[in-house]
């Protein structure tokens, strides 16, 4: 048994991951089981850089507001109205991920690869999140006003299904979107009000004449013009849609809420993959093939994550490969218990390697190793059962607490 699982490991390179997914998919998908651990990021920034150098990758997308995203791209692409690298930290980023030092040395390096690189050559940041924190979610102000005035500026005024000036009467002040206390109070919540009802109407509208004006578009602008303003009609929409589930007082209204997150975040993504191959980095729960489950305000919910609705969609194209740990000491956790996966792979030589998930779960055969408990609610172990839907594992050790 032990000679079959450490035949399963190999160096952690970025063409031993294109060996083991077997081709070139356009979205490779790189888990972590927990935020904030610049170890983690340093490997993922380590291997992107790899996938550019020697496969050909262009994009990086991460688990972060995906308007904001565009405050990065402009940055890294050397915008001429791209602010400062500090605005860009704190702006560009949600759920804190700007603070991060390796969050950081990515946008620094992917700017000075760009420096002199023609446009089809540089790389692309993407956040394929929502503008969606777990206190709430953003106004649908950012993504509604400049989708349109995108449109405002190109097609027949007659054909936009109302003013600026209607949009503004019908969000109202922005604070009423962002109440936190609507994430626990339904009531507090104005997503089913008469003007929520009406703007999600007339967003619709909105996207179907960005869609149905395509071609004129693309030729009065640019691609990437056109494609930001379906950005802007993705996340208009899909703000309305969880804002509504926000006002929904039901027992399922926590389970629509993070399944309508991954949609939001599965749209993006399939776009994303529209052009070309991109590494995608976020917490495992996402990226994952089979069901998401966790707990939220003490109940169990359980939805179908981006990386479970985006495979169904591209199949071999899209690739899978979780992170799992063995300590984070300065979290509480510990050495993993030798019955368990973690515990496994801990007894491995290497102090990080890339695991064949489908050949692992076939050397442990039917004897599934025992779940692994984390004493911290910021780590989630891998789930045995689940081992053989994942392309590969990559394996660290222990975390550096700094």
């Amino acid at each position: 048994m032990a000679t079959d699982i450490k035949d399963t490991a190999r160096a952690l390179e970025a063409a031993a991951v294109m060996d083991l997914v077997g081709t070139r998919p356009r979205l490779l998908a790189l888990g972590e089981p927990t935020h904030g651990e610049d170890t983690l990021l340093d490997l993922r920034n380590e291997l992107f850089r790899q996938l550019v150098e020697e496969e050909g990758y262009r994009t990086i997308t991460i688990e972060s507001d995906c308007l904001a995203g565009l405050l990065v791209d402009e940055y890294v692409s050397a915008g001429p109205d791209a602010p400062g690298e500090d605005e860009v930290m704190e702006r560009g980023f949600s759920h804190g991920f700007g603070a991060s030092a390796a969050n950081r040395e990515l946008v620094r390096w992917m700017r000075a690869y760009n420096e002199g690189r023609p446009a089809s050559d540089r790389l692309r940041f993407a956040g394929f999140d929502g503008p969606l924190e777990i206190t709430g979610a953003a106004s649908p102000r950012q993504a509604l006003g400049p989708l349109h005035r995108y449109l405002a500026a190109r097609v027949d005024p007659a054909l936009l299904p109302c003013t600026a000036q209607t949009l503004d009467r019908l969000l109202g002040a922005d604070d009423r979107w962002t109440d936190p206390a609507a994430m626990w109070d339904p009531a507090r919540s104005v997503g089913r009000s008469a003007e929520a009802r009406q703007l999600r109407l007339l967003a619709e509208d909105l996207v179907a004449l960005l869609d149905a004006q395509t071609p004129h578009l693309i030729a009065a602008t640019s691609r990437d013009d056109w494609y930001r303003a379906r950005l802007y009609g993705r996340t208009a929409t899909g703000l309305l849609r969880y804002h509504g589930a926000m006002a929904d007082p039901s027992p399922s209204r926590m389970t629509r809420l993070v399944g309508l997150r991954d949609a939001m975040m599965a749209d993006n993504l399939l776009a994303i993959a529209e052009r070309g191959p991109a590494l995608v980095f976020a917490h495992n729960a996402h990226l994952q093939r089979e069901r998401s489950t966790m707990r939220m305000g003490g109940l169990p919910v359980e939805w179908w994550s981006a990386g479970a609705l985006v495979s169904a969609r591209l199949g071999e194209e899209y690739a899978f490969v979780a992170t799992a740990l063995g300590t984070i000491r300065h979290r509480g956790v510990d050495t993993p218990a030798p019955d368990t996966v973690e515990g496994l792979l801990y007894a491995l030589p290497r102090d990080r390697c890339l695991i064949d998930a489908p050949r692992l779960a076939a050397a442990l055969g039917d004897a599934l190793p025992a779940p692994r408990v984390s004493p911290w609610f910021g780590y989630a172990p891998l789930d045995p059962a689940h081992l053989a839907d994942g392309d590969g594992i990559v394996f660290v050790k222990d975390m550096d607490p700094s």
